[in-house]
């Protein structure tokens, strides 16, 4: 199989260890793959040739049961192959992927995702080419836990 683009390997776009217990295709169709590359060659390769050194990819291309198994949401754009989420390695924190991609590309969102106010805990950023990108920059918080009386 073809890589996605010159950083990532197609194994790498479909890569899940919960379709992997599950026994969940996660392959995607053409349409897919082209959506894959397409983020690829727009935001991923940028980022990498910034930083000049490998992103972890954490999730990119989710099919519907494996999206659905692990609580994504019903519009989840990696379900389409437009979003990936990644982790800075060797050195490159998240923070400045995400000031990178915020302050120098096009994307269609952007997302913060948990961890602390000087560092998420990973990346999520999307590319469309369907319309055109709305660069959406957001940051997910979890909830705070409630606490009732046990009866």
């Amino acid at each position: 199989m073809k890589n996605i683009s010159k950083h990532i390997t197609h194994r790498e776009g479909i890569r899940s260890a919960t379709a992997t217990r599950r026994g969940l295709n996660n392959n995607p169709g053409e349409t897919h793959l082209e959506a894959m590359k397409l983020v690829a060659k727009k935001i991923f390769e940028p980022v990498r040739t910034h930083f000049g050194e490998p992103i972890r990819i954490n999730s990119f291309y989710r099919g519907k049961d494996l999206n659905r198994a692990i609580g994504g949401s019903k519009t989840s754009q990696h379900c389409k192959g437009e979003a990936i989420d990644v982790d800075g390695m060797n050195g490159i924190t998240n923070a400045e992927i995400f000031h990178y991609i915020k302050d120098n590309l096009d994307f269609d969102q952007l997302i913060w995702e948990f961890g602390t106010d000087k560092e998420p805990d990973w990346v999520h950023f999307s590319y469309t080419g369907r319309r055109k990108n709305r660069k959406i920059v957001l940051r997910a918080h979890r909830s705070k836990p409630t606490y009732r009386s046990y009866e």
